[in-house]
């Protein structure tokens, strides 16, 4: 595609002669053929001091937002994070608008919401791709993906070969990262849902009144048709009543302790599923599903209503509930030995440990024993906060590493130990996380639940940079086959 039709449209002045551009980047190091690079700043760096290495290694053009020093056509832009977004959008020929697409924002929940949403969808006829934490899917094709919200050159590609292979709908994760560059602002979205927010990524945002206001933002843009909003949530009440300060139409709230649109009740939990009634605007759906947990209540709330909003029947809903499987990873029961129940989540953070551990503290009659820890090189601030959930709901816990990156575990495992001692002294630290696994799994005893928290279905363990084999499921199915 020549430069000149990629930017045409957008508000970017291009100095130079026009080229023919193949791909579009923002690292530098990237081996390319005509390639527009993209400069990119960081908190620490700059992207203008790259672009001599770009050259390098194939760069055909540059995007920056001020003149820089280069022999190579130059566009200018009054925000490179957005023409980032913009220009990938229009280099792959603007998928976004091929697509209906759900976007879901909110600390935890989100990965959740988006497979109930495509089972829903799916059972309705459509062909729904999703892009999240575990990867870009549309039925059996895999994109790949390591980023919750792709970046645009990843994220445009991957729509655009979504909309060449059939998808009709996508359901999307979007972090607040993704809304703080910009990465989704080409998309008008079908429907946004927000989840939640609690404390989380306080490692890149000052605090928590930051990440929440960056959070709201995306809901305040415009650019969605409808809004799913959890007003049990603060945040999320607080997003609902500025879109109807605002005249906003299309916006829906879901709950079940405040009044909303569409509402939980009669929920029943059990260790092998949970039974609730949905109230959808008066019209009343018995649900029977696998999933667990009040929280799962609330992501399928969301997944129910934006289904319904995107044209599912009713028993599109009921008949998609009642067989889905539970997300892999998100409080998914893996074994029983000994008598008792061993479960994997995803909880990483204080909120989601602290409703993953009420769930199973409701359905255990022994004891809750809990194999957690904190990863590396992230909000430093949640883990002693995290250490007092563990100890104020677990009957015993095993602290030992998640993913301790470039950090050392055994600080880690002392910030977190510093909140769990507050609240008890029924734990041991294991710093090898399968010694540790293999530890609690030794001690269940009948009617015990173990809950090992932090990674669900992570397949990896990263240390020093370095991702090592490792899949909590699979550890303790090891340690089962070794005990029989």
């Amino acid at each position: 595609m020549l430069l000149s039709q990629l930017i045409k449209g957008e508000n970017a002045a291009l100095y130079g002669k026009d080229v023919e551009i193949d791909e579009i980047y923002s690292h530098s190091k990237k081996k390319v053929k005509n390639g527009l690079f993209f400069c990119l700043n960081g908190r620490r760096l700059k992207g203008d001091d790259f672009v001599e290495e770009a050259e390098k290694f194939g760069a055909a053009a540059i995007v920056s937002e001020a003149p820089v020093k280069t022999s190579l056509p130059l566009v200018v832009v009054p925000n490179v994070r957005a023409a980032y977004s913009a220009f990938a959008a229009n280099f792959y020929k603007n998928p976004e608008k091929e697509l209906k697409i759900t976007g879901v924002v909110g600390t935890n929940g989100k990965t959740s919401v988006t497979y109930v949403l495509r089972a829903i969808l799916t059972k309705a006829g459509k062909k729904v791709g999703v892009i999240g934490t575990e990867g870009s899917k549309l039925g059996d094709n895999d994109y790949g993906g390591n980023l919750t919200t792709p970046d645009p050159e990843d994220l445009f590609r991957v729509l655009r070969e979504m909309a060449d292979d059939g998808a009709t709908h996508v359901a999307m994760e979007v972090s607040a990262h993704a809304i703080y560059y910009e990465k989704v602002c080409p998309i008008t979205f079908e429907t946004l849902v927000f989840t939640n927010c609690t404390e989380d990524h306080l490692d890149f945002f000052s605090d928590l009144r930051e990440y929440s206001a960056v959070k709201k933002s995306i809901f305040l843009t415009g650019k969605s048709k409808n809004y799913v909003i959890n007003t049990d949530d603060e945040t999320g009440l607080e997003i609902a009543n500025a879109l109807y300060g605002r005249g906003a139409v299309g916006v829906y709230t879901y709950g079940i302790y405040k009044p909303s649109d569409v509402f939980a009740a009669m929920i029943r939990e059990e260790k092998t599923g949970t039974k609730f009634v949905v109230n959808y605007f008066d019209e009343l759906l018995d649900v029977d599903t696998k999933l667990l947990g009040v929280f799962n209540v609330y992501n399928q709330l969301a997944a129910i209503t934006c289904a319904k909003l995107l044209g599912a029947e009713s028993d599109d809903v009921v008949s998609a509930l009642s067989s889905i499987k539970p997300v892999a990873g998100r409080m998914e029961f893996v074994s029983s030995f000994n008598g008792a129940d061993i479960f994997v989540d995803y909880a990483h953070t204080p909120d989601g440990l602290e409703k993953s551990l009420i769930f199973l503290r409701k359905v255990t009659s022994g004891n809750l024993v809990l194999v957690f820890g904190c990863g590396g090189d992230r909000d430093a601030k949640k883990r002693p906060l995290m250490g007092k959930t563990a100890g104020d709901i677990a009957d015993f816990v095993v602290l030992t590493s998640d993913n301790p990156r470039y950090e050392d575990p055994l600080a880690i495992i002392r910030e977190t130990e510093t909140g769990l001692r507050e609240a008890t002294l029924d734990y041991i630290t294991i710093v090898d996380r399968r010694a540790a696994i293999e530890y609690a799994v030794k001690e269940l005893k009948a009617g015990d639940a173990l809950l090992i928290a932090g990674k669900g279905a992570e397949t990896y363990q990263e240390i020093m940079g370095v991702k090592h084999d490792f899949d909590d499921k699979k550890v303790v199915s090891e340690i089962i086959d070794n005990n029989a």
